[in-house]
């Protein structure tokens, strides 16, 4: 997931090419989107209006528990001076070049809100303008006579006013305003206010729909199967014992996959049962674990692409007064979403249908492809998302499902068991870490030498060859730590893993190079017998950085006495354009770890909703904690050995800590949210762990570091 892509767009660009996409903002809809309703005017590419009033907002992000059918629309209702009960929203279609950022249309890497600050403000300003020099020329008055409130366009001098609804066909064919005016902050009513989100009341009272509630008329039910080693195919199958569980209707057969077509879920899935697939484990039926492994120890050793250089490391190196060396290892981890991968699919008259909850929707066509499926003859639908976190991005889940679909007559919905979702995920990948620095007499580093090996998953996701040999991923947090280094070395090996298909994971690249580098150079404070939150101050370039540094040192009580076997730790990140601390506080229980108090410093900018970057920060860190305490994948035999929540845990809130949040007032340009919490907290976890008499953790999960 690219977090390097640029996220303000020139809004001049901004207006020549969404507003355009009205089609010269004639009555109508941008390609793809269903009408609001009768006699729907698009005022851009994002905004419609229906002659009954309605509002209807064209949502370039998905939802998918973050918050964006909030967030995003507080931008639009913002400039358009409308409350957010007057917007209906829609998801965009996939349609790169007017509702994606650099050619990409996706949901991730905490650019939501980055990407969208400019355009969809401008969006709302372009049809406020619009609609008040409809009403100014329908009154034969100046527009600067007129204001917009609530829906409406008043004439202050006379009285006059008119809804939206009334004035939209008009507006609609008005030529495109050269350019708009956005609000200053000083006079925003909606953003930087907390606000309940819209779409908690359906999600509590199940009216909610996600991508598996998709119910349609004559749908059939799907169950799948695929072969447990990468690469791996059907052998054998007792496809006569499945077909005589009552309800089987069909069984698909290709290749590496098997589904059980029935009329309802639990007949897919006992006839699946009944099917007992044999497979072939084909060429990586012998991968093992310690063999990954041991790879990435040998490749950290070999010399590597230079990812960025100051100074002269290796003599400053030489004239240190002490050094310092460590290797940490980083497991492979699964999404493990609340809701299971799913699909919906149907093939008529030539054309593919598809409901699901997809992060990028775009992909999904460009992948359907490969079934003979040209983007005319594609139509996603796409649903709420029962959790993300980076799996979404991947699309594998609707290509097999369209792969289903095609043998099946009636739209068909495939469901993934949980022990499928876990056991062919596309996983966060295994990482492995040598770092040494050299410290002079009074304990500062005066040398710092990094090398990552890992795979390169912006060539693997993407496609295009990397820039210099470099993964800007995998780097990220690492090439450019946030601390003043005048003799730096860090390297990229590339190893990618036979037999292991991996993607992004919550928090992509910081998330790995946080924890390195913050737990090395706690590291570093030990060795040189200083506190941890002195020894990163003083080293700190970013005055913002040092401030979030200063506000979790002085929050959590950074200093004052604990009790024995409990211990404080700090970590800090400058990373999708966002600024945190945060300290853990753990303590040892029979020589277990219990994370009891985790305290945010946060500065994000402008924030837009304040509850929702609380929200974020908050899961996010417990997904991370999940991760850091619990969270392994392994290979045995080329198969995944873990199958569900028993072996792949996560927490549970009894074992969640209490986490307090502190942003710092911003004007400046928004940053991202909802990746940060888990990038940051796993490094002052281990940092805490250390604190409370523990061993030093540098091979995660804690479970196993523990035991290392």
């Amino acid at each position: 997931m690219r977090t390097d892509r640029p996220v303000s767009p020139d809004r001049r660009r901004f207006l020549e090419v969404s507003l355009a996409a009205g089609g010269a903002l004639l009555v109508g809809v941008p390609v793809g989107a269903r009408a609001a309703g009768p006699a729907a005017a698009a005022l851009n590419a994002y905004v419609r209006i229906g002659g009954d009033g309605a509002i209807t907002l064209i949502l370039p992000k998905v939802e998918m528990g973050q918050g964006t059918h909030t967030s995003l629309p507080m931008l639009v209702a913002e400039e358009l001076e409308v409350g957010l009960d007057q917007l209906r929203l829609e998801d965009a279609p996939p349609d790169p070049k007017t509702y994606g950022a650099d050619g990409l249309q996706e949901t991730g890497g905490s650019t939501s809100i980055r990407e969208c600050w400019t355009s969809l403000r401008t969006a709302g300003a372009a049809a406020r303008t619009l609609l008040v020099r409809a009403a100014a020329q329908a009154w034969k008055v100046p527009a600067s006579e007129c204001r917009a409130q609530r829906g409406e366009v008043l004439h202050g001098a006379s009285g006059r006013r008119l809804a939206y609804g009334a004035l939209a066909a008009r507006a609609a064919r008005l030529p495109a305003p050269a350019k708009v005016t956005l609000k200053p902050a000083s006079e925003f009513r909606l953003i930087g206010h907390s606000t309940p989100r819209i779409d908690s009341p359906a999600k509590v009272d199940g009216s909610a729909r996600f991508g598996i509630d998709v119910r349609l008329p004559g749908m059939r039910y799907a169950a799948l199967a695929l072969a447990p080693v990468e690469g791996g195919s059907v052998a054998a199958l007792d496809e006569a014992a499945a077909r005589g569980v009552a309800g089987v209707r069909q069984i698909v057969r290709e290749q590496e996959l098997v589904a059980v077509v029935a009329d309802h879920t639990h007949a897919a899935l006992r006839g699946l049962e009944a099917l007992n697939v044999r497979w072939h484990a084909g060429t990586h039926g012998t991968l093992q674990q310690a063999r990954l492994v041991a790879d990435l120890d040998a490749a950290v050793e070999r010399p590597g692409v230079v990812a960025h250089r100051a100074g002269n490391p290796a003599a400053a190196l030489r004239r240190a007064a002490r050094v310092v060396e460590a290797r940490f290892h980083q497991p492979f981890l699964a999404h493990a979403t609340m809701e299971p991968m799913n699909c919906t699919a149907h093939w008529h008259g030539g054309r593919c249908e598809i409901w699901a909850g997809t992060q990028a929707p775009a992909r999904a066509v460009a992948k359907l492809a490969a079934l003979g499926l040209e983007p005319g003859q594609v139509t996603i639908h796409n649903q709420l998302i029962g959790g993300g976190f980076g799996r979404r991005l991947e699309v594998d889940g609707i290509v097999y499902a369209a792969r289903v679909a095609r043998h099946v007559a009636s739209p068909v919905q495939v469901i993934w068991r949980r022990e499928e979702d876990i056991q062919h995920d596309r996983y966060r990948p295994y990482y492995v870490d040598h770092l040494k620095a050299g410290l002079d007499a009074d304990g500062r580093p005066i040398a710092w030498l990094h090398t990552i090996a890992g795979p390169a998953l912006m060539e693997i996701y993407y496609g295009a060859p990397l820039k210099n040999g470099l993964d800007e991923d995998i780097i990220e947090s690492s090439a450019n730590p946030p601390y003043e280094f005048a003799n730096l070395s860090v390297r990229y090996v590339r190893h990618d893993p036979a037999g292991v298909p991996v993607s992004w994971w919550r928090g992509v690249g910081p998330t790995r190079g946080v924890f390195v580098v913050e737990s090395f150079v706690d590291e570093l404070a030990a060795s040189a017998g200083q506190d941890p939150v002195a020894y990163r101050r003083a080293l700190v370039r970013d005055p913002r950085l040092r401030a979030v540094l200063d506000l979790a040192a002085e929050k959590s009580g950074w200093g004052t006495p604990l009790p024995k076997g409990r211990g404080r730790g700090i970590s800090i990140q400058s990373a999708f354009g966002s600024y945190l601390a945060m300290v853990a506080e753990v303590e040892l229980r029979d020589g277990a770890p219990r994370v009891e108090r985790v305290v945010c410093a946060f500065d994000c900018g402008q924030t837009v909703n304040p509850d929702n970057v609380r929200a974020q920060l908050e899961g996010g860190a417990v997904f991370g904690l999940s991760a850091a305490l619990m969270g392994e994948i392994t290979f045995a035999d080329g198969r995944v050995q873990q199958s569900n929540f028993h072996d792949y845990p996560v927490l549970r809130l009894p074992e969640s800590p209490r986490i307090e949040t502190h942003l710092v007032a911003s004007g400046e340009a928004p940053g991202g949210v909802g990746e940060t919490g888990t990038a940051c907290v796993q490094a002052a976890l281990c940092n805490a762990l250390r604190a409370a008499g523990g061993p030093r953790v540098r091979t995660l999960p804690v479970s196993r570091g523990l035991k290392a």
